[in-house]
């Protein structure tokens, strides 16, 4: 069985020939949202008559929902330019609506961005910044791990991580081409790297802040996705995609306001730390797709993970439920990590339960304090 998709040994010469082709005065646009029932991503692509400048310029569309005859919009929420049909195209990332305009709540209340937003504003004034660590394991269209032995296993994990060499490092274009298609569209990443299993990537995104982080990594996602397709791979956010001796997938998130990045900002640190640490499974049931039952195959207690059953903080602790980076406590300010979040976790129900838990309270403090000494 071929390990690649047949499409992708399809002449890519020749699709250049036709996608360098002028288009006049048109404009392609490609709607992009998130499938609430699988948190798949989706997209079409419609034509417009002039370059659409701001986001107010994007009509909304419909869709037929999959398996039924329900009709929903979509609602556009930013914009981005289209790093494979180049500019003038845009890729609009949407929201979801029923046909009454209230937001769409699928099986399982996936559509997270509706009440994330509402959250962030509450928090505004602490200007949260956000930041995600997206790893991601690479397939074959068969399913089996990208450059591994079509028969056993490769080396074991130690020569991998941030690795270079052919004999190590398993799918470096595709990395690399994300990132360039990241960068192009107008993402926030940050960065990438090899990760501890073979043909596992990471790239970061951020620091973003309120509500920009779910829409940026979700393009991102969707990037990626595309990326893959052209080269014929796929890329899974399974937390825990080889059972064994292999790491898993996180999605680490990273957490800072205002008050943290200020000198002595160590103590709202340690005041947000103790607060998740009273709230570990109700953070846990929303840090994967499934309700908690993805991370338990990879919160096992190895593998650079701490186990789902307790929480744990530490400093330069990387086996701990949030970690306080070893630069951090030196400077006595700056972020956190929390690293239990899982690959295919919805960023907008993560820094919404972040957001909750650990700034609420500080938000109504900054309130009083202002409306006290006017």
């Amino acid at each position: 069985m071929s390990c690649v998709s047949e499409s992708s040994h399809l002449n890519k010469f020749l699709r250049q020939r036709y996608l360098s082709l002028p288009q006049g005065d048109f404009c392609q646009v490609t709607y992009v949202w998130i499938n609430g029932c699988s948190l798949d991503l989706c997209s079409k692509t419609r034509t417009m008559d002039s370059e659409p400048k701001v986001i107010a310029d994007i009509p909304e569309w419909d869709f037929g929902q999959r398996g039924s005859g329900t009709e929903m919009l979509l609602a556009s929420i930013c914009m981005f330019r289209d790093p494979f049909l180049l500019d003038p195209n845009k890729l609009i990332l949407c929201e979801v609506l029923k046909q009454t305009r209230e937001p769409a709540v699928f099986l399982l209340d996936l559509n997270h961005r509706n009440s994330c937003n509402k959250e962030m504003e509450k928090v505004k004034d602490l200007q949260p910044w956000f930041g995600m660590e997206q790893e991601y394991t690479l397939l074959g269209v068969d399913g089996h791990p990208y450059g591994w032995p079509r028969l056993g296993y490769p080396k074991k994990q130690g020569l991998y991580y941030c690795s270079v060499g052919a004999d190590r490092a398993f799918g470096r274009d595709i990395a690399d081409c994300h990132y360039k298609a990241c960068l192009y569209a107008g993402i926030k990443i940050g960065g990438t790297n090899a990760e501890a299993m073979p043909s596992q990537w990471e790239f970061q995104v951020g620091p973003c802040e309120g509500i920009e982080m779910g829409d940026h990594l979700w393009m991102a996602r969707f990037l990626l996705h595309r990326v893959c397709e052209d080269f014929g791979v796929v890329a899974t956010l399974d937390p825990k995609p080889m059972t064994g001796d292999w790491n898993g997938a996180g999605c680490h998130i990273n957490v800072s306001t205002v008050q943290m990045r200020e000198e002595g900002g160590i103590e709202y640190i340690e005041k947000a730390i103790e607060k998740l640490s009273k709230r570990h499974a109700e953070h846990i049931r929303v840090y994967d797709a499934h309700g908690g039952e993805d991370n338990k195959r990879r919160l096992t207690g190895h593998h650079e993970t701490a186990s789902i059953s307790n929480f744990s903080a530490g400093v330069a602790d990387r086996g701990a439920s949030v970690r306080i980076p070893l630069h951090v406590a030196q400077k006595k300010c700056v972020y956190f990590e929390d690293r239990r979040p899982a690959a295919n976790c919805d960023p907008y129900a993560v820094t919404c339960a972040m957001v909750r838990t650990c700034l609420l309270e500080e938000e109504e403090e900054l309130k009083w304090n202002f409306e006290n000494n006017k």
